[in-house]
């Protein structure tokens, strides 16, 4: 019981502490609301690569693998809905710097990594939805891979802008969501060759 409050309150304050950080950021004092909404749209699905492998392999006391992974799916949608809005909002404050962005002509070193991450999302989101019609190791590497760009095409985006979010809270659940996200994928490789290795 101690030990799931340790990690349930860990968690929440790896999510929280960063999110409170930028919500109350001065840089945002002055900014419209559809802005700060993409902002911290941002940070929200950041917070949600986290806990995305923690939740697809069960690792979180009390949800289990089978409610793990349906709260997975959950997540993934709204990791998907958190980059719309993400990617709109700054949209509609500054088209210019949006289409640049995803022409891969932005003079931003954060841009590229956070549009290819975008596609990655959508693409993992894609191979999600079609898991029926692949074979099922072929939809589990696929979707790992993916995956796995999402976290580190986000990180590396999140590390490199200078905006609301603090230096070491944003730098924390970073190396959090990328851990978590190793974690996950040497546990799903090791799965597949035990499973590999029986057949």
């Amino acid at each position: 019981m101690a030990r799931a409050a340790l990690i349930w309150g860990a968690l929440a304050a790896a999510i929280a502490v960063p999110l409170w950080i930028a919500s109350t950021s001065p840089l945002l004092a002055w900014r419209e609301p559809v802005y700060v909404a993409a902002g911290l749209a941002g940070v929200v699905g950041l917070a949600c690569l986290l806990l995305q492998p923690l939740l697809a392999t069960g690792a979180l006391p009390g949800l289990g693998a089978r409610r793990g992974r349906r709260v997975h799916r959950a997540a993934g949608v709204l990791l998907i809905a958190a980059i719309l809005v993400h990617v709109g909002g700054l949209w509609v404050t500054s088209p210019p710097d949006v289409v640049d962005a995803l022409l891969l002509r932005s003079p931003t070193p954060f841009s590229p990594w956070g549009v290819a991450a975008m596609w990655a999302a959508f693409a993992a989101a894609v191979v999600a939805v079609g898991r029926r019609r692949l074979r099922p190791a072929t939809w589990r590497r696929a979707h790992l891979a993916l995956g796995a760009a999402v976290v580190g095409g986000t990180a590396a985006h999140a590390l490199l802008i200078e905006g609301t979010m603090g230096t070491v809270s944003k730098a924390a659940l970073c190396l959090l969501a990328v851990l978590a996200t190793a974690w996950a994928a040497m546990r799903g490789w090791r799965r597949q060759a035990s499973s590999s290795a029986s057949q």
